[in-house]
Protein backbone atom coordinates (compact mmCIF):
# COMPACT_ATOMS: atom_id res chain seq x y z
CA UNK A 1 0.00 0.00 0.00
CA UNK A 2 1.54 3.41 -0.96
CA UNK A 3 1.94 6.08 1.68
CA UNK A 4 0.52 9.61 1.53
CA UNK A 5 3.74 11.20 0.26
CA UNK A 6 4.16 8.63 -2.52
CA UNK A 7 0.58 9.10 -3.68
CA UNK A 8 0.97 12.88 -3.71
CA UNK A 9 4.12 12.57 -5.81
CA UNK A 10 2.29 10.32 -8.26
CA UNK A 11 -0.72 12.63 -8.32
CA UNK A 12 1.39 15.66 -9.16
CA UNK A 13 2.72 13.84 -12.20
CA UNK A 14 -0.75 13.43 -13.70
CA UNK A 15 -3.11 15.87 -11.93
CA UNK A 16 -2.46 19.64 -11.85
CA UNK A 17 -1.14 20.42 -8.38
CA UNK A 18 -1.80 16.81 -7.44
CA UNK A 19 -5.43 17.51 -6.56
CA UNK A 20 -8.81 17.92 -8.22
CA UNK A 21 -9.83 20.92 -6.10
CA UNK A 22 -7.11 23.45 -5.14
CA UNK A 23 -7.54 23.74 -1.37
CA UNK A 24 -6.91 20.00 -0.97
CA UNK A 25 -3.23 20.50 -1.85
CA UNK A 26 -2.50 21.94 1.65
CA UNK A 27 -0.90 24.99 0.04
CA UNK A 28 -2.49 27.30 2.61
CA UNK A 29 -1.36 25.29 5.64
CA UNK A 30 1.85 23.70 4.41
CA UNK A 31 2.79 20.05 4.20
CA UNK A 32 1.17 17.48 1.96
CA UNK A 33 -2.33 16.02 2.06
CA UNK A 34 -3.46 12.74 3.54
CA UNK A 35 -5.20 10.43 1.06
CA UNK A 36 -8.43 8.93 2.39
CA UNK A 37 -8.76 5.19 1.90
CA UNK A 38 -12.10 4.70 3.67
CA UNK A 39 -14.56 6.39 6.00
CA UNK A 40 -17.30 5.51 8.44
CA UNK A 41 -19.48 7.71 10.59
CA UNK A 42 -17.48 10.62 12.00
CA UNK A 43 -14.12 9.13 10.98
CA UNK A 44 -11.87 8.79 7.95
CA UNK A 45 -8.78 6.59 7.59
CA UNK A 46 -5.86 7.50 5.36
CA UNK A 47 -3.88 5.06 3.22
CA UNK A 48 -1.37 4.63 6.03
CA UNK A 49 -4.11 3.46 8.38
CA UNK A 50 -4.29 6.59 10.56
CA UNK A 51 -7.76 7.43 11.84
CA UNK A 52 -9.08 10.99 12.03
CA UNK A 53 -12.22 12.53 13.45
CA UNK A 54 -13.50 14.23 10.33
CA UNK A 55 -15.00 17.71 10.59
CA UNK A 56 -14.74 18.28 6.84
CA UNK A 57 -17.45 15.74 5.98
CA UNK A 58 -16.96 16.37 2.26
CA UNK A 59 -17.34 20.11 2.88
CA UNK A 60 -20.89 19.64 4.07
CA UNK A 61 -22.11 17.09 1.53
CA UNK A 62 -22.19 14.45 4.27
CA UNK A 63 -24.50 15.15 7.22
CA UNK A 64 -25.52 11.68 8.45
CA UNK A 65 -21.93 10.44 8.71
CA UNK A 66 -19.80 8.58 6.21
CA UNK A 67 -21.15 5.32 4.80
CA UNK A 68 -24.48 5.59 6.60
CA UNK A 69 -26.22 2.22 6.16
CA UNK A 70 -29.44 3.69 4.76
CA UNK A 71 -27.59 5.72 2.16
CA UNK A 72 -25.24 2.87 1.20
CA UNK A 73 -28.23 0.56 0.77
CA UNK A 74 -30.03 3.13 -1.40
CA UNK A 75 -26.97 3.55 -3.64
CA UNK A 76 -26.37 -0.21 -3.88
CA UNK A 77 -29.97 -0.90 -4.81
CA UNK A 78 -29.99 1.86 -7.42
CA UNK A 79 -26.64 0.78 -8.91
CA UNK A 80 -27.86 -2.78 -9.34
CA UNK A 81 -30.48 -1.44 -11.75
CA UNK A 82 -28.07 0.65 -13.83
CA UNK A 83 -26.10 3.84 -13.32
CA UNK A 84 -27.39 6.27 -15.96
CA UNK A 85 -30.11 6.16 -18.58
CA UNK A 86 -30.43 9.52 -20.28
CA UNK A 87 -34.15 9.24 -19.58
CA UNK A 88 -36.49 10.31 -16.76
CA UNK A 89 -36.59 8.14 -13.62
CA UNK A 90 -39.01 7.80 -10.69
CA UNK A 91 -36.21 8.75 -8.29
CA UNK A 92 -35.78 12.25 -9.68
CA UNK A 93 -39.51 12.88 -9.32
CA UNK A 94 -39.44 11.71 -5.70
CA UNK A 95 -36.45 13.90 -4.84
CA UNK A 96 -37.97 16.93 -6.58
CA UNK A 97 -41.20 16.44 -4.63
CA UNK A 98 -39.27 16.17 -1.36
CA UNK A 99 -37.41 19.42 -2.01
CA UNK A 100 -40.60 21.26 -2.93
CA UNK A 101 -42.43 19.88 0.10
CA UNK A 102 -39.74 21.20 2.45
CA UNK A 103 -39.06 24.61 0.90
CA UNK A 104 -42.09 26.90 0.70
CA UNK A 105 -40.59 29.09 -2.03
CA UNK A 106 -39.95 26.15 -4.38
CA UNK A 107 -42.86 25.05 -6.57
CA UNK A 108 -40.65 23.44 -9.21
CA UNK A 109 -37.03 22.34 -9.23
CA UNK A 110 -34.52 21.32 -11.90
CA UNK A 111 -31.82 18.82 -10.93
CA UNK A 112 -28.25 19.34 -12.16
CA UNK A 113 -24.84 17.88 -11.30
CA UNK A 114 -23.13 20.38 -8.99
CA UNK A 115 -23.59 23.56 -7.02
CA UNK A 116 -21.74 25.47 -9.72
CA UNK A 117 -24.21 24.23 -12.33
CA UNK A 118 -27.07 25.25 -10.06
CA UNK A 119 -25.92 28.85 -9.54
CA UNK A 120 -24.84 29.28 -13.16
CA UNK A 121 -28.21 28.05 -14.39
CA UNK A 122 -30.20 30.08 -11.87
CA UNK A 123 -28.50 33.28 -13.03
CA UNK A 124 -29.15 32.44 -16.67
CA UNK A 125 -32.79 31.85 -15.77
CA UNK A 126 -32.98 35.14 -13.86
CA UNK A 127 -31.55 37.02 -16.82
CA UNK A 128 -33.85 35.29 -19.27
CA UNK A 129 -36.93 35.76 -17.13
CA UNK A 130 -36.34 39.46 -16.44
CA UNK A 131 -34.76 40.41 -19.77
CA UNK A 132 -31.94 42.14 -17.87
CA UNK A 133 -28.19 41.49 -17.80
CA UNK A 134 -26.67 42.91 -14.64
CA UNK A 135 -26.24 40.78 -11.52
CA UNK A 136 -25.06 41.59 -8.02
CA UNK A 137 -23.10 39.33 -5.71
CA UNK A 138 -21.49 39.98 -2.33
CA UNK A 139 -17.76 39.99 -1.68
CA UNK A 140 -16.63 36.76 -0.06
CA UNK A 141 -19.68 34.80 -1.14
CA UNK A 142 -18.61 31.82 -3.22
CA UNK A 143 -21.09 30.54 -5.79
CA UNK A 144 -18.95 28.09 -7.73
CA UNK A 145 -16.52 28.61 -10.55
CA UNK A 146 -18.74 29.94 -13.35
CA UNK A 147 -16.96 32.83 -15.10
CA UNK A 148 -19.43 35.57 -14.17
CA UNK A 149 -19.24 34.61 -10.47
CA UNK A 150 -15.46 34.47 -10.09
CA UNK A 151 -15.21 37.96 -8.66
CA UNK A 152 -14.28 38.48 -5.00
CA UNK A 153 -15.24 34.92 -4.17
CA UNK A 154 -14.66 33.21 -0.85
CA UNK A 155 -13.53 29.65 -0.07
CA UNK A 156 -10.53 28.67 -2.19
CA UNK A 157 -10.56 32.09 -3.81
CA UNK A 158 -9.99 33.63 -0.38
CA UNK A 159 -7.36 31.05 0.49
CA UNK A 160 -5.32 31.93 -2.56
CA UNK A 161 -5.90 35.67 -2.31
CA UNK A 162 -7.57 35.88 -5.70
CA UNK A 163 -10.20 38.41 -6.72
CA UNK A 164 -10.76 36.60 -9.99
CA UNK A 165 -9.16 33.99 -12.18
CA UNK A 166 -6.93 33.92 -15.20
CA UNK A 167 -8.86 32.77 -18.22
CA UNK A 168 -11.96 34.79 -17.36
CA UNK A 169 -12.37 37.55 -19.96
CA UNK A 170 -13.39 41.00 -18.81
CA UNK A 171 -16.60 40.67 -20.78
CA UNK A 172 -17.65 37.70 -18.64
CA UNK A 173 -17.75 39.81 -15.46
CA UNK A 174 -18.68 43.13 -17.05
CA UNK A 175 -22.24 42.82 -15.77
CA UNK A 176 -21.28 41.45 -12.35
CA UNK A 177 -21.36 44.02 -9.56
CA UNK A 178 -19.75 43.14 -6.22
CA UNK A 179 -21.08 44.69 -3.02
CA UNK A 180 -19.95 44.35 0.62
CA UNK A 181 -21.76 41.68 2.62
CA UNK A 182 -24.13 42.95 5.32
CA UNK A 183 -24.60 46.26 3.50
CA UNK A 184 -27.88 46.62 1.62
CA UNK A 185 -27.09 47.53 -2.00
CA UNK A 186 -28.91 50.18 -3.98
CA UNK A 187 -30.26 48.65 -7.17
CA UNK A 188 -31.87 49.98 -10.34
CA UNK A 189 -33.93 48.42 -13.10
CA UNK A 190 -30.86 47.13 -14.94
CA UNK A 191 -30.40 44.32 -12.40
CA UNK A 192 -31.69 40.85 -13.20
CA UNK A 193 -30.90 39.42 -9.78
CA UNK A 194 -29.02 39.49 -6.54
CA UNK A 195 -27.34 36.21 -5.53
CA UNK A 196 -26.34 35.71 -1.92
CA UNK A 197 -25.23 33.12 0.58
CA UNK A 198 -27.88 33.74 3.28
CA UNK A 199 -25.20 32.68 5.75
CA UNK A 200 -21.75 33.36 4.35
CA UNK A 201 -19.87 30.09 4.80
CA UNK A 202 -16.95 30.46 2.41
CA UNK A 203 -15.08 33.30 4.13
CA UNK A 204 -15.17 31.54 7.43
CA UNK A 205 -18.62 31.82 8.95
CA UNK A 206 -20.25 35.25 8.75
CA UNK A 207 -23.85 35.63 9.81
CA UNK A 208 -26.27 38.03 8.15
CA UNK A 209 -26.91 41.08 10.29
CA UNK A 210 -30.34 41.61 11.80
CA UNK A 211 -32.71 42.70 9.04
CA UNK A 212 -30.10 42.40 6.28
CA UNK A 213 -31.75 39.61 4.29
CA UNK A 214 -35.15 41.21 4.67
CA UNK A 215 -33.81 44.52 3.40
CA UNK A 216 -32.17 42.88 0.39
CA UNK A 217 -35.50 41.21 -0.35
CA UNK A 218 -37.25 44.59 -0.22
CA UNK A 219 -34.65 46.25 -2.46
CA UNK A 220 -35.06 43.50 -5.06
CA UNK A 221 -38.83 43.96 -4.94
CA UNK A 222 -38.45 47.71 -5.38
CA UNK A 223 -36.74 47.36 -8.77
CA UNK A 224 -38.18 44.05 -9.94
CA UNK A 225 -34.96 42.05 -9.57
CA UNK A 226 -34.99 38.41 -8.51
CA UNK A 227 -33.44 37.32 -5.22
CA UNK A 228 -31.41 34.09 -5.39
CA UNK A 229 -30.42 32.25 -2.22
CA UNK A 230 -27.36 30.06 -2.73
CA UNK A 231 -28.21 27.29 -0.27
CA UNK A 232 -25.66 24.79 -1.50
CA UNK A 233 -24.27 24.76 2.06
CA UNK A 234 -27.25 25.89 4.16
CA UNK A 235 -29.92 23.91 2.31
CA UNK A 236 -31.22 21.14 4.62
CA UNK A 237 -28.36 21.76 7.04
CA UNK A 238 -29.45 24.94 8.76
CA UNK A 239 -33.01 23.68 9.17
CA UNK A 240 -35.60 21.36 7.65
CA UNK A 241 -36.50 24.28 5.36
CA UNK A 242 -32.96 25.61 4.89
CA UNK A 243 -31.94 29.21 5.43
CA UNK A 244 -35.10 30.51 3.78
CA UNK A 245 -37.17 28.79 6.43
CA UNK A 246 -34.73 29.58 9.23
CA UNK A 247 -34.80 33.33 8.55
CA UNK A 248 -38.34 33.56 7.19
CA UNK A 249 -37.26 35.28 3.97
CA UNK A 250 -38.72 34.09 0.66
CA UNK A 251 -36.30 34.23 -2.29
CA UNK A 252 -37.38 33.92 -5.92
CA UNK A 253 -34.85 31.19 -6.71
CA UNK A 254 -32.83 28.84 -4.53
CA UNK A 255 -29.77 26.76 -5.35
CA UNK A 256 -28.98 23.46 -3.67
CA UNK A 257 -26.26 20.82 -3.67
CA UNK A 258 -24.20 18.76 -1.24
CA UNK A 259 -26.76 17.21 1.15
CA UNK A 260 -29.40 16.52 -1.51
CA UNK A 261 -26.97 14.04 -3.10
CA UNK A 262 -26.18 12.10 0.07
CA UNK A 263 -22.47 12.44 -0.73
CA UNK A 264 -22.78 11.93 -4.49
CA UNK A 265 -22.45 14.72 -7.09
CA UNK A 266 -25.66 16.70 -7.51
CA UNK A 267 -27.10 20.20 -7.64
CA UNK A 268 -30.51 21.75 -8.07
CA UNK A 269 -32.20 25.10 -8.52
CA UNK A 270 -35.85 25.90 -8.03
CA UNK A 271 -38.41 28.57 -7.38
CA UNK A 272 -41.91 29.69 -8.19
CA UNK A 273 -43.90 28.14 -11.03
CA UNK A 274 -43.86 31.50 -12.78
CA UNK A 275 -40.08 31.90 -12.80
CA UNK A 276 -39.33 28.23 -13.45
CA UNK A 277 -41.81 28.35 -16.32
CA UNK A 278 -39.23 30.33 -18.30
CA UNK A 279 -36.95 27.28 -18.36
CA UNK A 280 -36.79 24.95 -21.37
CA UNK A 281 -38.71 23.00 -22.55
CA UNK A 282 -41.56 25.19 -21.25
CA UNK A 283 -39.79 28.50 -21.87
CA UNK A 284 -36.94 30.13 -23.79
CA UNK A 285 -34.10 29.70 -21.26
CA UNK A 286 -32.04 26.66 -22.20
CA UNK A 287 -30.39 24.34 -19.70
CA UNK A 288 -29.56 20.63 -20.02
CA UNK A 289 -27.34 17.86 -18.66
CA UNK A 290 -26.77 14.25 -19.66
CA UNK A 291 -26.29 13.04 -16.08
CA UNK A 292 -28.84 15.37 -14.46
CA UNK A 293 -31.21 13.44 -12.21
CA UNK A 294 -28.71 10.58 -11.97
CA UNK A 295 -30.43 7.59 -10.33
CA UNK A 296 -27.61 6.90 -7.86
CA UNK A 297 -27.44 10.53 -6.70
CA UNK A 298 -31.20 10.89 -6.36
CA UNK A 299 -31.44 7.64 -4.40
CA UNK A 300 -28.66 8.72 -2.03
CA UNK A 301 -30.14 12.20 -1.67
CA UNK A 302 -33.60 10.90 -0.89
CA UNK A 303 -32.17 8.54 1.73
CA UNK A 304 -30.33 11.47 3.33
CA UNK A 305 -33.42 13.69 3.38
CA UNK A 306 -35.48 10.87 4.91
CA UNK A 307 -33.08 10.89 7.87
CA UNK A 308 -33.41 14.66 8.32
CA UNK A 309 -36.70 14.96 10.15
CA UNK A 310 -37.52 18.30 11.81
CA UNK A 311 -36.59 16.81 15.19
CA UNK A 312 -33.06 15.93 14.04
CA UNK A 313 -32.10 19.59 13.74
CA UNK A 314 -32.34 20.04 17.49
CA UNK A 315 -29.70 17.33 17.88
CA UNK A 316 -27.51 18.88 15.19
CA UNK A 317 -27.75 22.33 16.75
CA UNK A 318 -26.91 20.98 20.21
CA UNK A 319 -23.84 19.23 18.80
CA UNK A 320 -22.73 22.41 17.02
CA UNK A 321 -23.26 24.48 20.17
CA UNK A 322 -21.19 22.10 22.30
CA UNK A 323 -18.41 22.09 19.70
CA UNK A 324 -18.40 25.89 19.37
CA UNK A 325 -18.52 26.52 23.11
CA UNK A 326 -15.79 23.97 23.78
CA UNK A 327 -13.48 25.38 21.15
CA UNK A 328 -14.07 28.92 22.36
CA UNK A 329 -13.19 27.87 25.92
CA UNK A 330 -10.03 26.14 24.70
CA UNK A 331 -8.84 29.21 22.80
CA UNK A 332 -9.70 31.50 25.72
CA UNK A 333 -7.87 29.30 28.21
CA UNK A 334 -4.77 29.27 26.01
CA UNK A 335 -4.83 33.04 25.57
CA UNK A 336 -5.07 32.73 21.77
CA UNK A 337 -7.28 35.37 20.21
CA UNK A 338 -10.16 33.65 18.43
CA UNK A 339 -13.87 33.86 17.87
CA UNK A 340 -15.85 30.68 17.21
CA UNK A 341 -18.99 31.91 15.43
CA UNK A 342 -22.01 29.64 15.19
CA UNK A 343 -25.20 29.96 13.17
CA UNK A 344 -27.51 27.11 14.05
CA UNK A 345 -25.75 23.92 12.95
CA UNK A 346 -22.78 25.72 11.33
CA UNK A 347 -19.52 26.48 13.16
CA UNK A 348 -16.57 28.62 12.11
CA UNK A 349 -13.09 29.44 13.40
CA UNK A 350 -11.89 33.04 13.16
CA UNK A 351 -8.47 33.82 14.58
CA UNK A 352 -8.88 37.43 15.60
CA UNK A 353 -10.35 39.64 18.28
CA UNK A 354 -13.90 40.26 17.05
CA UNK A 355 -16.47 38.51 14.92
CA UNK A 356 -16.19 39.54 11.25
CA UNK A 357 -19.21 40.94 9.44
CA UNK A 358 -17.88 41.15 5.89
CA UNK A 359 -15.15 39.89 3.55
CA UNK A 360 -12.53 42.50 4.42
CA UNK A 361 -12.87 41.73 8.11
CA UNK A 362 -12.90 37.98 7.49
CA UNK A 363 -9.63 38.23 5.55
CA UNK A 364 -7.86 39.48 8.70
CA UNK A 365 -7.95 36.00 10.26
CA UNK A 366 -4.50 34.81 11.35
CA UNK A 367 -3.72 32.26 8.64
CA UNK A 368 -0.30 31.43 10.09
CA UNK A 369 -1.75 30.49 13.46
CA UNK A 370 -4.54 28.58 11.73
CA UNK A 371 -1.96 26.51 9.86
CA UNK A 372 -0.25 25.62 13.15
CA UNK A 373 -3.59 24.81 14.76
CA UNK A 374 -4.59 22.70 11.74
CA UNK A 375 -1.45 20.57 11.89
CA UNK A 376 -1.60 20.24 15.67
CA UNK A 377 -5.14 18.94 15.40
CA UNK A 378 -4.22 16.62 12.52
CA UNK A 379 -1.35 15.18 14.57
CA UNK A 380 -3.88 14.46 17.31
CA UNK A 381 -6.30 12.74 14.95
CA UNK A 382 -8.73 15.56 14.10
CA UNK A 383 -9.13 16.61 10.47
CA UNK A 384 -10.16 20.20 9.81
CA UNK A 385 -10.34 21.84 6.39
CA UNK A 386 -6.83 22.79 5.13
CA UNK A 387 -7.73 26.45 4.78
CA UNK A 388 -8.73 29.20 7.18
CA UNK A 389 -11.82 30.23 5.21
CA UNK A 390 -13.75 26.97 5.37
CA UNK A 391 -16.05 25.98 8.22
CA UNK A 392 -16.69 22.95 10.43
CA UNK A 393 -19.48 20.50 9.64
CA UNK A 394 -20.57 18.57 12.74
CA UNK A 395 -23.20 16.02 11.80
CA UNK A 396 -25.33 13.21 13.15
CA UNK A 397 -22.31 10.92 13.61
CA UNK A 398 -20.48 13.36 15.88
CA UNK A 399 -21.53 12.03 19.27
CA UNK A 400 -21.10 13.73 22.62
CA UNK A 401 -17.97 11.66 23.21
CA UNK A 402 -16.47 12.48 19.81
CA UNK A 403 -17.02 16.20 20.31
CA UNK A 404 -15.30 15.83 23.67
CA UNK A 405 -12.29 14.28 21.92
CA UNK A 406 -12.17 17.22 19.50
CA UNK A 407 -12.20 19.73 22.36
CA UNK A 408 -9.49 17.80 24.21
CA UNK A 409 -7.33 17.75 21.09
CA UNK A 410 -7.82 21.50 20.68
CA UNK A 411 -6.85 22.11 24.29
CA UNK A 412 -3.62 20.15 23.87
CA UNK A 413 -2.84 21.75 20.50
CA UNK A 414 -3.37 25.27 21.82
CA UNK A 415 -1.21 24.54 24.84
CA UNK A 416 1.64 23.77 22.43
CA UNK A 417 0.96 26.95 20.44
Amino acid sequence: MPNNADLFDRARERIPGGVNSPVRAFGAVGGSPYFVERANGAHVWDVEGKQYIDLVQSYGAVIAGHAHPSIVEAITTAASKGTSYGAPTPGEVTLAEAICDRIEAVDRVRLVNSGTEATMSAIRLARGHTGRDRILKFAGNYHGHADMLLAAGGSGMATFGLSGSAGVPAAAVADTVVAPYNVVPELDDSYACVIIEPVAANMGLVAPGIGFLEAVRSECDRVGALLIFDEVITGFRLSHAGAAGHFGVRPDLLCFGKIIGGGLPIGAFGGSSEVMGSLAPDGPVYQAGTLSGNPLATAAGMAALDLLTPEVYGQLEATAARLADGLQSAFDAAGVEAVIPRVGTLVGVFLGRSTPGNYDEARTTDEVTYASFFHGMLDRGVALAPGAYEILFPGLAHTHAIVGQVIAAATDTLADL
